[in-house]
């Protein structure tokens, strides 16, 4: 099972959901002036809607960060609670009021603009006042389909800034404007006035022209891309929206040796409750009656059930999937490790890669240079004698055409479907920083215990002498350990138990510290330990057993004699047996041009059989958990960029000095705390799953950014010299943002390696 250990979170950290954004550059001001604040950094992104804000001041508040933003011309208020109550709700527990604005919006600029845009376009159904219709129609979609953009423009106007929306207001009312003045007070109003659609600027000289196609035509775009946008992050989300809806609705606690089903909710540390089978389990807790086996697949991306008894821990969220459990909860509500994962999720989400910060600081100064831009245009095509309505058109063409919102949706999006994806995989990725260093690392350095094997030993083999029955043998031995808390011992009691089943009573039980067990069972005085003990009461070791004996040691193994009436009668062979799937792991690692090292503090002998089981070629072995900082620093020194995967409270250390630290979620809270990655199951595959999520994730982000600088680049050039139609601007445009979007979206397919 996974750990029933919390995750540890950030105690400096206010969370802040920021309304009235419209494009990155919004963002990028709220953040700007939360940082002007004492003491406060903080990060802002448009694509979640939330400001994450580290204080380092005890005298700011949560109210003074509030009203920052509220003084910026924004709203902000602290998260409500998740409400995981349907799925018609975000992961603030909002409905999706603005996502149904838009639509009604979209439609309703669509059912009118598609008639203007047809009458411009072809001539010849430009009937009699065919241009008052356009008008009739228009209209409506420029104040009420672009309300939204007006509304932000004179919002950002009042507090001195420009944004995206400035753009676009300013560009469809000059258009529309333009029309308005040519129809009443120039010639375009006229009966039987025609004039020919062209994707340039080039068109008949003075008032006759009207532009209603652009006005209507750029605000139905650029509604259409704010939907597409706005619907296709909420999909980003989905993966942090579903974690939230994993848990139990209702639990059944035991109260009075009676059963009463009871919210969630109010379940309590301490109380028990029964999970009968097919059920989730309410919350964290460990096992006090039962044996089933857990289904934790939706938790941790892993696939079999996990047998479980009592005195394991469980996770909430997973389902048992055999018997009757009942649980006493350990941990409940904000403080459950599901509650931690979807915390740790959203943590990532906020974060920012550098290559972001550069297009956010490229966003920050776009507008007010795009509209210097668009008037230097409007100046040129004048000065160049190109006449009044050239130089019009292309201005307004590059107002439209500058959108920043691709550069700042490149990132937060990819994030917001990588990390959420990851999270479906038990896969926890604490920020954006991580999937930078995924990229360079080219030495990958792996835990023995616990990571490659299952740090727990395990019986392999009972070698009998010539004519004696090796279960038998097993069935006396086994019997005979029962009694020692030895883990050698329980891994040979449990084999026994396996394969022979129910165990004997012993009587006369002893422990010889050091060398083995002593006891009677079924009237024979058996003997289970090491060679030395055996000469001491006299029995003799066959020569075949000393050879298997040897053999086992040669390979690493741990090797126990168990003999009676003067002879040794059988070898027992133990080990920390190696994960079914490390051997696939370490090769699927070299497939992605990693060098996998093996460390232990175990024996070379020991250390290198497993290597050679698992395909390493690399050992270090006999390091002191002090020394493996010392492994990491001579790697790094020798010019290799290093991963670290450990689990235990030895590898925190190694882990936080590595470049990129992987912790087994099996593993302990001081090596979570310190690691870069969280991998929830116990499965050196969710490594590589890990590395190559984070790689794809990464590659996302700079395909969006190359496109999105790339768009700009080639675009406001075209505009600035009278080749683009402002309407043809304004799809392409909001085509930049849809794309960015679904080009993240595209994450969401993303598998992990299929096991044997």
């Amino acid at each position: 099972m996974t750990s029933g250990r919390p995750l540890p979170m950030a105690t400096n950290q206010i969370e802040l959901a920021i309304g009235g954004m419209t494009c990155a550059s919004c963002a990028a001001r709220i953040e700007k002036k939360l940082n002007r604040l004492d003491g406060v950094t903080a990060t802002v992104n448009y694509a979640t809607e939330k400001a994450s804000v580290t204080v380092d001041d005890p005298a700011v508040t949560a109210q003074d960060l509030i009203a920052t933003v509220e003084k910026t011309g924004y709203t902000a208020e602290l998260p409500k609670p998740p409400q995981p109550t349907g799925d018609d709700r975000d992961v603030r527990g909002e409905p999706p009021d603005e996502l149904f604005t838009l639509r009604i919006r979209l439609w309703v600029s669509l059912v009118l603009t598609v008639p203007v845009i047809a009458l411009a376009m072809v001539p010849a159904w430009q009937f009699t006042n065919w241009q008052w219709l356009s008008l009739t129609l228009a209209a409506p979609v420029v104040v009420y389909g672009g309300l939204p953009f007006h509304r932000a423009a004179w919002v950002n106007l009042r507090h001195g800034a420009a944004t995206m929306d400035t753009l676009v207001s300013m560009g469809t009312l000059a258009a529309f404007g333009w029309s308005l003045w040519a129809l009443f007070f120039g010639t375009a109003g006229e009966p039987g006035m025609t004039h020919p659609f062209s994707l340039d600027i080039g068109r008949s000289d003075g008032v006759g022209n009207i532009y209603l196609e652009a006005a209507s035509g750029v605000t139905l775009f650029i509604l259409a891309g704010r939907y597409f946008e706005a619907r296709a992050k909420r999909r980003a989300s989905a993966a942090l929206r579903a974690l939230l809806h994993l848990g139990a609705k209702d639990v059944a606690v035991l109260r009075d040796g009676a059963e009463v089903r009871i919210p969630v909710d109010q379940l309590a540390v301490g109380d028990r409750f029964v999970v009968r089978p097919g059920e989730k389990i309410a919350t964290d807790g460990v096992i006090e009656d039962g044996v089933s086996a857990v289904d934790a697949s939706m938790l941790t991306g892993e696939s079999v059930p996990v047998e479980v008894t009592a005195g394991d821990t469980v996770v909430g969220a997973t389902v048992n999937a055999g018997g009757r459990l009942i649980v006493r909860a350990t941990r409940v509500g904000a403080d459950t490790q599901l509650a931690q994962m979807a915390k740790l999720v959203e943590q990532a989400q906020t974060g920012k890669a550098q290559v972001q910060r550069l297009a956010d600081r490229i966003s920050g100064v776009f507008v007010p240079i795009v509209i210097a831009l668009a008037v230097a245009t409007l100046g040129y095509w004048i000065g160049t004698g190109n006449g009044l309505t050239a130089a019009f058109t292309a201005a307004v063409a590059v107002l439209i055409i500058a959108c920043p919102c691709a550069l700042g949706l490149a990132t937060p999006t990819a994030l917001l479907v990588g990390t959420g994806r990851g999270a479906q995989l038990g896969i926890l990725i604490k920020g954006p920083e991580v999937l930078e260093s995924t990229r360079t690392v080219d030495t990958v350095v792996l835990d023995k215990t616990g990571t490659v094997t299952t740090g727990r030993m395990s019986l392999l083999d009972a070698i009998a002498a010539d004519g004696q029955d090796a279960n038998e043998v097993l069935r006396l031995a086994g019997a005979v350990e029962a009694g020692s808390e030895h883990p050698i011992a329980q891994a040979v009691t449990a084999g026994a138990t396996s394969r022979v089943g129910p165990l004997p009573q012993v009587t006369g039980f002893a422990n010889t510290e050091g060398l083995g067990v002593i006891g009677t069972v079924d009237g024979r005085q058996i003997v289970v330990g090491r060679e030395r003990l055996m000469r001491e009461h006299g029995l003799d070791l066959p020569e075949e057993l000393r050879q298997a004996l040897a053999d086992a040691e040669a390979k690493g193994r741990t090797a126990v004699l168990a003999g009676w009436a003067g002879q040794v009668r059988a070898v027992l062979v133990v080990a920390d047996t190696v994960k079914p799937t490390s051997r696939q792991a370490v090769a699927a690692l070299r497939a992605l041009g990693l060098t996998p090292v093996l460390l232990t503090g175990d024996n070379t002998t020991v250390a290198r059989a497993v290597a050679a089981e698992v395909g390493i070629d690399e050992v270090i072995a006999e390091v002191l958990p002090a020394d493996k900082v010392d492994v990491v620093k001579r790697l790094q020194a020798e010019g290799k960029v290093v991963a670290m995967v450990g689990d235990g409270v030895n590898d925190a250390a190694a882990l936080a000095r590595a470049d990129l630290g992987l912790a087994m979620g099996t593993g302990t809270d001081v090596a979570i705390e310190a690691s870069d990655l969280t991998l929830v199951r116990g499965d050196l595959m969710a490594a590589v799953d890990a590395i190559r999520l984070s790689r794809r994730t990464l590659a996302t982000i700079k395909g969006n950014l190359f496109w999105a600088f790339a768009y700009n680049i080639a675009a406001l050039p075209l505009a600035a010299a009278g080749m683009l139609n402002p309407m043809i601007a304004g799809a392409a445009m909001a085509f930049s943002s849809v794309f960015v979007v679904s080009n993240s979206l595209r994450l969401r397919g993303f598998k992990p390696i299929r096991q044997p």
